[in-house]
């Protein structure tokens, strides 16, 4: 785990929250900027990109419901849930300003922290995620549906890293099913519900994302982009396609994220 690689860590623990014991660490010192996993990770997702970040900020790294050292609770998987539990253990930290990046399931969760808790974020950053299942390629959805099984994942990275801090690590099964579950009944958002955000939006995907090119730039309009900024004021958002860069590689894609992640939020 990244506590035991990264002498960055100031302080791990586990917060009380609406039922869950909900695990967090903080690293490094500065303005507070939150990591948000994917789905079926742990905080070493981020393993990468957090000691660089936490250089010049002090980075708070959650992990949700059911994921790594926080144990599942009798409750399906909900981004608004999700989004809940993150601005309660933000707000036991005393955070009240911070800035988020979020990916892929992170991603999900950061875009309801926006809407439902808009004075906890300062910077939005969105990472591999859409805010309808329109966004994502057909045949990636269809695998979710088919294939997204406990046993596709056996003795996988992804599967070893779970095991390795769950506190209960018989319920890896659990957790595959209710992210498929999550996936199988999301209703999109109403696209005004993203263009009403006030926070300045980073939206990152790789050129070979699940995520679709098109949906991407429908976003980043979304987000006040699409203009022609040597005649009127940029926008306050931005998009970044970063190539060579798949789904799954893009929190590894170091090289890219940091420079654009600092120019944005700095």
């Amino acid at each position: 785990m990244i506590t035991e690689t990264y002498p960055t860590l100031a302080k791990s623990g586990y917060a009380s929250v609406n039922g869950l014991e909900m695990y967090y660490e903080i690293h490094g010192a500065g303005r507070p900027l939150v990591l948000l996993h994917g789905s079926l990770g742990t905080l070493d997702m981020f393993g990468q990109l957090l000691p660089s970040l936490a250089q010049i900020r002090q980075v708070i790294a959650i992990e949700q419901q059911g994921h790594g050292h926080t144990a599942d609770i009798d409750r399906p998987l909900r981004y608004e849930q999700m989004a809940d539990d993150t601005a309660a253990l933000l707000q036991q930290l005393k955070i009240d300003d911070a800035d988020v990046f979020g990916f892929s399931l992170g991603g999900g969760v950061a875009w309801q922290l926006a809407v439902r808790h808009p004075r906890l974020v300062r910077k939005l950053v969105i990472g591999s995620a859409t805010y309808n299942n329109d966004g994502i390629y057909p045949e990636v959805l269809a695998a979710i549906e088919s294939t997204f099984t406990p046993e596709a994942f056996a003795g996988s990275p992804i599967e070893a890293a779970y095991v390795k801090v769950a506190p209960n690590p018989g319920d890896w099964p659990t957790l595959v099913r209710k992210v498929q579950q999550l996936t199988r009944e999301f209703v999109d958002w109403p696209s005004e519900s993203i263009r009403a955000i006030a926070a300045p939006t980073l939206l990152i995907i790789g050129d070979s994302d699940i995520i679709r090119p098109e949906l991407a730039v429908e976003m980043f309009r979304l987000r006040g982009g699409g203009v022609p900024g040597d005649f009127v004021e940029p926008p306050s958002s931005q998009l970044a396609i970063l190539p060579g860069t798949t789904h799954m590689t893009l929190v590894n894609r170091v090289d890219l994220l940091l420079p654009i992640l600092l120019a944005f939020l700095d």
